[in-house]
């Protein structure tokens, strides 16, 4: 990459010129983060083109580790992806951000305070972060981000780290996006309890418990243990292991990339990581599929035959099941 790439302000480039998709894919795996920006902006604004930069990019791609965070507001997911991005960095790895919000319908607002956290890495040519709203697209996080994560792929990046802005349901999708997937908590925030309710139990590959050093950080370990260890698993599954760092001053992140490189070898061994890569390539297809069938209803839906179909099952002349195999048929 060359030397002037500032990694924090890549982003959207300036100008709409006729794209010429070969020479665009050739200058991003050249390491060009122009490249890299316009490709990923060609994936959120769900261009015609996506097909053929999709086709393109796939012979290049299936090499990066994706790796998730995920956790509740304040528990210092961004602080911890700065520091992961340094360790990572020391091992000579290539580093890509991406950092998703799901709820903004634009790719900025709130994330720009990210890219102030990842300053730090602004002058490092291999290092590339970008911001990426979903909110709009069909499908949501699970139809541009996996389009987003297959162009840094192809990119020639060893590792990508793939943070999620949003709670609840993101927490759910993000995971299901990585090869690992870690959680975040951090004392005094009732993680315990919110552990339980979001779920996270069932998501998390690696569990990291930040701002150690602050009162209660023992006490979150020990309840996170406790409900771990009434976690039905297979005897041979993976072991869950829960860290902690003081993510500010870099303490435990060793350990955690650690972790994430033992898991990465767990999946591997197991046949797990190619079950999981097909799995999330499986929920693409079909977001795909059904984005298709959303576009092709476009122009149905101020249609009077929807409007008549509508207006039989309010008034109980057909069920809903009947009418939607009318509204399918020939389409």
């Amino acid at each position: 990459m060359s030397s002037t790439h500032n990694a924090v302000t890549a982003g959207r480039p300036s100008g709409r010129s006729a794209v010429a998709v070969p020479q665009l894919i050739a200058d991003a795996r050249a390491g060009s983060p122009r490249a890299v920006a316009r490709l990923i902006t060609l994936v959120e604004e769900a261009s015609p083109l996506l097909r053929e930069v999709m086709a393109a990019l796939m012979p290049h791609t299936g090499h990066a580790r994706i790796v998730g965070l995920t956790g509740s507001p304040g528990v210092g997911k961004s602080t911890s992806t700065s520091a992961l991005v340094t360790e990572l960095r020391k091992q000579g790895q290539r580093v890509a951000v991406l950092a998703v919000d799901p709820s903004s319908p634009f790719s900025g607002g709130a994330l720009l305070g990210d890219r102030v956290r990842m300053s730090l890495h602004a002058t490092d040519p291999d290092v590339y972060i970008r911001s990426m709203a979903s909110r709009g697209h069909l499908g949501g996080l699970s139809w541009a981000t996996p389009q987003a994560l297959r162009v840094l792929d192809a990119a020639g990046f060893d590792t990508i780290l793939l943070e999620t802005v949003g709670v609840g349901q993101s927490e759910v999708e993000v995971a299901g996006l990585a090869d690992t997937t870690l959680v975040l908590l951090a004392p005094g925030m009732g993680d315990g309890i919110q552990a339980a309710k979001a779920g996270i139990l069932e998501i998390g590959d690696v569990y990291v418990v930040n701002k150690a050093d602050r009162d209660g950080a023992a006490q979150v370990s020990r309840d996170l243990r406790g409900m771990l260890s009434h976690s039905e698993r297979a005897a041979d599954a993976w072991k869950r292991p829960i860290l902690k760092t003081v993510a500010q001053e870099g303490t435990g992140v060793a350990e955690v990339v650690e972790a994430i490189d033992a898991h990465r070898a767990y999946l591997e061994a197991t046949g797990e990581l190619a079950r999981r890569r097909t799995k999330r390539a499986r929920v693409e297809v079909e977001e795909i599929a059904l984005g298709e069938l959303r576009r092709r209803w476009g122009a149905v839906s101020g249609s009077a035959e929807l409007d008549m179909l509508a207006a039989r099952v309010a008034t109980a002349q057909l069920d809903p099941y009947a009418a939607a195999d009318e509204l399918l048929k020939d389409r």
